[in-house]
């Protein structure tokens, strides 16, 4: 069965506090900015949109910005939905600072996928909202046409989706310098 249009949104705005302000996507590891590697590990899709200052990148994408500036990870998902140039069915959503999701992640959350979509869970449990397959006529009904403001809890408060298990490190995050250090640590494995 042919799979439905999908559309990535990467997002990777942030104030990044534990990390002096640094610009996440712009960090290097292995000779490549965190925003580089998340590119090449989405899934294959039509179009790509980046929501945060515009850096050059090795695949092409379309940059936007959430309102408000700062507006946390719902804010950049709703602005990050409107940059598509058309609405795809399915949209793969993943911060950049998950630098440990693999192509492999995607393909499991492809083959769970049902009903609103399937979401990478943590090996305590807990869901990893910025790592997921959204069906985007859920998000539109759950607000993500225009809920500013809204947290990415409330406005996936009401989705049913397929929890997925992460396999090793994937829904570890980089928030801290010590973070870097390990990822390019891991990088050098």
């Amino acid at each position: 069965m042919e799979q439905p249009p999908l559309g990535a949104i990467v997002l990777t705005g942030g104030t990044a506090v534990r990390l002096d302000g640094a610009d996440k996507a712009s960090l290097e590891v292995g000779g490549r900015t965190l925003l580089d590697r998340a590119l090449a590990n989405l899934p294959d899709c039509r179009d790509v949109v980046v929501v945060g200052p515009e850096v050059h990148t090795d695949r092409p994408v379309t940059f936007r910005l959430e309102d408000p500036p700062f507006g946390g990870p719902a804010a950049g998902l709703i602005a990050g939905l409107g940059g598509f140039p058309f609405r795809p069915e399915r949209v793969a959503v993943l911060a950049v600072d998950l630098p440990y999701v693999t192509p492999a992640t995607w393909e499991r959350l492809a083959a769970a996928y049902a009903r609103d979509g399937a979401v990478l869970v943590d090996a305590d449990g807990r869901r990893q909202p910025l790592c997921g397959l959204y069906a985007t006529a859920s998000l539109a009904r759950s607000g993500g046409d225009g809920a500013q403001g809204s947290s990415m809890r409330a406005l996936l408060a009401d989705l049913d989706l397929v929890e997925v298990a992460a396999v090793g490190a994937e829904a570890r995050d980089v928030d801290t310098w010590a973070d870097v250090r390990d990822l390019r640590e891991s990088a050098q494995d």
